[in-house]
């Protein structure tokens, strides 16, 4: 029994940092070249948001409920369960949460934005910005090149981070904070998983989750 006290967390660990890498690449293989397409609609999303109007807004969470889906079958469960079986116990909250974006998106009496304050949004907006612009392009930060990018709808960290920037827009608050909780969730346990990995890509997930909750309880009056 004394051996145990040698193990470390990462030990624990199925997988290592350049298989955990590999999977994206194979992803992005497999459907190219949807990854064109995503990106199009998030740009779309991104400019539905800063001129928003109720109908745009709802365009935006069915998006979400779209990724959401996609992500949970054709990521998760096909590319990423074999190898990690923990992760398959997330696939049905991930399915529920595109079921949530998807009934909020056709309920035509809600959601509506939080604040008229374009400053209001800042932080919100930054967080879909940066999952639809910026992250994929963290790949080559990392050496993985293009081929290993994180498209936003396609793969689970750029879509959580583009849900908790929609998240922190909406009101009631009660509605923001349920749509907020998975993708939270999510992020920490991916940030604990590339931590573990010794991967310097733990940082952003985690920063999104510290500014999506900050902007929810920052006071609106």
């Amino acid at each position: 029994m004394s051996e145990w006290w040698s193990y470390r967390p990462e030990d624990f660990l199925m997988f290592s940092l350049r298989v955990y890498e590999r999977l994206f690449v194979l992803h992005n293989q497999a459907l190219w070249p949807a990854q064109l397409l995503a990106l199009a609609l998030g740009a779309a999303a991104l400019v539905a948001l800063l001129w928003p109007r109720p109908a745009r807004l709802r365009g935006v969470l069915v998006l979400l409920a779209a990724g959401w889906a996609c992500v949970a079958w054709a990521f998760l469960w096909q590319r990423y369960a074999p190898i990690n079986w923990g992760i398959r116990y997330l696939v049905p909250p991930f399915a529920l949460q595109a079921l949530g974006l998807l009934a909020l998106g056709l309920w035509r009496g809600a959601p509506v934005l939080a604040s008229r304050r374009r400053a209001r949004h800042l932080p919100g907006l930054a967080l879909v910005a940066y999952a639809v612009l910026l992250h994929p392009l963290t790949a080559l930060l990392h050496g993985r090149g293009l081929a290993g990018a994180e498209v936003v709808g396609l793969t689970p960290d750029p879509l959580a981070i583009a849900t908790l920037g929609v998240a922190t827009l909406l009101r009631p608050a009660r509605l923001g904070w349920a749509l907020l909780a998975l993708p939270a969730l999510w992020c920490l346990v991916s940030a604990a998983t590339l931590y573990l990995l010794d991967s310097p890509a733990a940082w952003p997930p985690l920063l999104a989750v510290t500014v999506a909750v900050a902007a929810r309880l920052w006071p609106r009056r």
